[in-house]
């Protein structure tokens, strides 16, 4: 016969023993995420205080705020009673069909975790690669940001990037700059490259360490092709301002000095 005394006093004795825990358990969550969150802060002001990469903060911390919040929602859960083991392998076989699923978004995580470890290039550099040219403007986890001379903005999936011959033009201070002119042979080659000497000396941004070089490049019929190098900075390397200078002033020496290019 059916007890209902008995019956109440069982959801009574139910209710106490797990609402109990689930307060407890609630409890545990909210300090949980109020010392995830500190804990999170305070990991990102002493990487910043370490001068750690400004693109790998954002990650780490990311990635430590993960793991805090599974580790506390395994807590939470074994707090309520639960079986934390088949949380685990529920968890485990999420994990699984998110990961099959997403295969090109965990290749391109994957990439971005190597290029933060390796350091093939850093926000500012101006790099090339893909097929494309630009300044460094973000490494994101999935993606790195580049911005072109002109102005348009770049999204590289880091998968195909970690693995793909990036340029970096920004590792060394300095850049050699080649230029050739082609003029008649039977000009005498002194007096070209006394002309082209001069033009060079008259550019502070031409470098005199190394020496500049101006020599013969290539012979052809009735013509010699003069090759010019010089170095500059980086920084006036980049835009080419110091290439259109060299070849304005080259040609306006050349045609005072009544020397035809080719």
């Amino acid at each position: 016969m059916f007890n209902a005394e008995r019956f109440l006093t069982h959801i009574q004795d139910f209710a106490v023993l797990y609402g109990i825990k689930i307060l407890v358990a609630i409890v545990i969550l909210l300090i949980g995420l109020w010392l995830i969150r500190r804990i999170t802060d305070f990991t990102y002001r002493l990487m910043t205080r370490k001068n750690v990469d400004p693109s790998l903060r954002p990650f780490l911390k990311n990635i430590l705020n993960i793991v805090l919040l599974v580790m506390l929602i395994i807590i939470v859960i074994a707090q309520v009673g639960l079986e934390v083991t088949s949380f685990l392998a529920l968890l485990g076989s999420a994990g699984l069909a998110v990961g099959l699923a997403l295969q090109g978004s965990l290749s391109n995580f994957a990439g971005g975790v190597l290029i933060l470890a390796i350091k093939p290039f850093k926000v500012g550099d101006y790099i090339e690669a893909q097929g494309q040219k630009g300044t460094v403007a973000l490494i994101n986890i999935f993606n790195t940001v580049i911005t072109t001379e002109d102005h348009k903005t770049i999204y590289l999936p880091n998968g195909p990037l970690a693995s793909a011959v990036v340029v970096n033009y920004d590792v060394e201070n300095t850049r050699r700059l080649d230029v050739s002119y082609t003029i008649d042979a039977a000009i005498p080659l002194s007096k070209v490259r006394e002309v082209i000497q001069r033009v060079i000396s008259t550019d502070d941004r031409i470098l005199q360490d190394p020496e500049p070089s101006v020599g013969v490049e290539k012979l052809a019929a009735g013509t010699m092709t003069i090759s010019v190098k010089v170095w500059v900075q980086r920084g006036d390397y980049r835009f080419q301002q110091v290439s259109e200078s060299l070849n304005e002033k080259v040609k306006e020496a050349f045609e005072q000095e009544e020397i035809a290019l080719k």
